[in-house]
């Protein structure tokens, strides 16, 4: 379906990357408010991203389209965040180039094992899930960029973090790809 709850809470997703971004340029607000503002909505709207696959299938509404929307929209967050902290000299490009490039080589690397039909040779595994969850954990603490409960330092969490998703990142490209190695050796004879 095109419109349930669960394919809105992916929706909403999309919808949070000009707000998050858009709290950066709002005038008025001190540095400390424009980050907590960020990293509230960041962690808003990546919750949904649990919540959307939990209620599609509590609700039995599991749709082709909501199998797409969501990592789509995952892809996108992530990214639209990623840009916003290389803008604001919070992240490292290299990490930003990395994690970009890898989402668009697996999208178009499951695309094309779509085509073939084989699918199930680049399926979502526990390494992807790993990344994205240390993806999820590093760029709230970014945006926050301060000092959480006057102990924890953000920026430096985040970075290492970042960091970690960036191997792991690597790590998860070069796993998909073997996988796919053997449908790609058959379908180039």
């Amino acid at each position: 379906m095109f419109f349930n709850l669960p394919t809105l809470l992916t929706w909403a997703r999309i919808v949070a990357i000009p707000l998050i971004i858009g709290v950066f340029y709002w005038e008025g607000m001190s540095v400390a408010q424009q980050n907590l503002i960020a990293t509230v909505l960041f962690v808003v709207f990546a919750l949904t991203d649990w919540a959307d696959g939990y209620l599609a299938r509590k609700l039995n509404q599991t749709s082709a389209f909501g199998a797409f929307l969501d990592p789509v929209a995952d892809k996108f967050l992530v990214c639209a965040s990623l840009l916003v902290l290389v803008h604001l000299d919070r992240a490292n490009v290299f990490v930003a180039l990395i994690i970009i490039g890898r989402e668009i080589a697996i999208s178009s690397l499951r695309e094309w094992m779509a085509i073939i039909g084989a699918t199930k040779s680049v399926a979502v595994h526990m390494i992807g899930k790993i990344k994205t969850s240390v993806q999820m954990a590093a760029i709230p603490f970014l945006l926050f960029n301060g000092q959480l409960f006057g102990v924890i330092d953000t920026h430096l969490w985040g970075t290492w973090l970042i960091w970690a998703s960036a191997v792991l990142t690597i790590w998860s490209m070069v796993y998909y790809l073997q996988k796919a190695l053997p449908e790609i050796r058959a379908r180039s004879r």
